[in-house]
């Protein structure tokens, strides 16, 4: 007698439910350019943070230079630290072409030089310690000029004025990693529905061979796909982008797709929606040769009366007197 499987505690979820699904490699990309954006939004609230608090150091300096040591260092810090994390790496050239070199002893060695910095690598680091090197400049400006002087007024507000517009030390990181692209919110709706767009075969072929770019209906979806007789189906085509129609679909071209008889394949509105979705309907439905309200329904009614419905079907033949 074969065991009985173990019983399950109510309110308890299967091991199976509790099973975290797995993420595709579009959503593992989508939360990394997600973080990035993020570590890209707290580095550029720093540097806003650093360029006040310059500011407020070279204002006081203008009055007195008891803070004028602190300052200094603290920038100083600052910038050095700044430029040692800074990935001049990432803009290196190409490894050199590694060299014979014939040791004292008359033994070869193979010699590959290191890679040295790019031209762009130097900018960047320049570029990177401006606003600290120019804040440096005017405390120490500041202290050996006594007193209140306009010049140092001059210098400490183009300074900050400059440090705030042009921003050397985010677009010297910039040049070395580029900034992470905007969230587009219409990309993760697509990216959402993925796994329901390839959750049925018919689907997948769809999104492979007629969603694409220059397809017969490029940029949307099959879904609620039916199997309506051994040869026919109908399905339901939507528009991926929100508040988008489906586009003209050439019935030609899904017929040498499909290798289905133009007359067998017809796309049309569905009762009651938008223009956002289409009914795809490809065979004759078994039920079709049979059931007239079905006919009727799905394809005399959708194109030339919209709404209306067969309530009784009376079976006969018509006399000249009734005509």
């Amino acid at each position: 007698m074969a065991a009985a499987p173990p019983s399950q505690t109510p309110g308890q979820t299967p091991e199976k439910e509790r099973r975290p699904a797995m993420l595709s490699a579009d959503r593992i990309r989508l939360q990394l350019e997600k973080a990035q954006r993020h570590l890209d939004t707290a580095r550029s609230h720093t540097g806003r943070v650093a360029t006040v608090t310059g500011t407020a150091a070279v204002t006081t300096g203008l009055f007195t230079d008891v803070v004028m040591g602190e300052s200094l260092l603290v920038t100083l810090a600052a910038t050095g630290l700044g430029l040692l994390v800074l990935p001049t790496g990432k803009a290196r050239q190409e490894a050199p072409e590694p060299v014979l070199m014939q040791e004292p002893d008359g033994s070869l060695r193979i010699y590959t030089p290191e890679p040295e910095p790019s031209h762009q690598a130097w900018t960047a680091s320049v570029l990177y310690v401006l606003p600290g090197v120019g804040l440096a400049g005017v405390l120490i400006a500041e202290h050996f000029v006594s007193g209140f002087h306009w010049g140092e007024a001059v210098a400490a507000a183009l300074w900050a004025a400059g440090t705030w517009l042009l921003r050397p030390a985010r677009r010297a990181r910039h040049m070395l990693v580029p900034p992470p692209p905007r969230a587009d919110h219409g990309h993760d709706l697509v990216a959402a529905d993925e796994p329901q767009m390839y959750a049925h075969p018919a689907a997948q072929w769809w999104a492979e061979r007629v969603a694409i770019e220059g397809g017969a209906a490029p940029a949307t979806v099959l879904e609620d796909i039916e199997k309506t007789g051994e040869t026919s189906m109908r399905a339901i085509i939507r528009a991926s982008a929100p508040g988008e129609p489906v586009p003209d679909i050439s019935v030609r071209r899904l017929s040498a797709l499909m290798d289905v008889p133009q007359d067998l394949i017809t796309v049309g509105p569905v009762p009651g929606r938008g223009a956002a979705v289409q009914m795809l309907t490809v065979g004759r439905a078994d039920a079709d040769a049979l059931d007239p309200a079905t006919v009727w329904a799905e394809r005399i009614a959708p194109l030339a009366m919209p709404g209306a419905s067969i309530t009784a079907i009376n079976f006969g033949s018509m006399s000249k007197e009734d005509a």
